[in-house]
């Protein structure tokens, strides 16, 4: 039903609309600059004949023209001189207990695993008192700023198992 409405207000007064489009003034287009009139030029007898002529003088010089080519010998480098100082990461073990087999073995120090993270999150969600900001920053190499930052922010989830409900009869 929807169809035949808009298919009839789309072919409502077709030809008086189409007439009064082509009857608009079209605009005239911007004149283009002599030199990109590559037409007037092939029309041009002398000019065809002066581009396909060819020039005796100028195909003896190019017949003397002789290229060589070859690759210039390759440079080893040698292992003393310049080098560019190279970043060395001090990497610390991971402390894992019994999720070794989970994480990566090394990780720089100032960063944590995310084994690590949950493992430490935990610990001092269960035992606060023992498990503080200070003692996290120094077992695991990382700063004080940070730490805290990390025990304000990420909580760990608590899984919570309620009781089956039986039913009374």
């Amino acid at each position: 039903m929807g169809g035949r409405v808009t298919r009839a207000f789309r072919n409502f007064n077709v030809e008086n609309r189409a007439r009064r489009e082509i009857s608009k003034e079209k605009p005239t287009p911007a004149p283009r600059h002599r030199t990109a009139r590559l037409d007037a030029m092939t029309d041009s007898p002398e000019l065809k004949e002066e581009v396909l002529k060819k020039d005796d003088k100028f195909l003896t010089l190019l017949k003397d023209v002789y290229v060589e080519s070859r690759d210039p010998p390759v440079r080893v480098k040698d292992g003393g001189g310049e080098h560019l100082p190279s970043k060395q990461e001090e990497k610390r073990l991971t402390k894992l207990g019994h999720l070794e087999a989970l994480d990566v073995k090394k990780v720089p120090k100032g960063k944590i695993s995310l084994v690590e993270a949950l493992t430490l999150l935990n610990n001092h969600k269960l035992q606060p008192q023992i498990w503080t900001a200070e003692k996290i920053a120094a077992e695991y190499s990382l700063e004080l700023k940070e730490v805290h930052s990390l025990l304000e922010f990420f909580i760990p989830f608590t899984v919570l198992e309620f009781p089956k409900e039986t039913k009374k009869p």
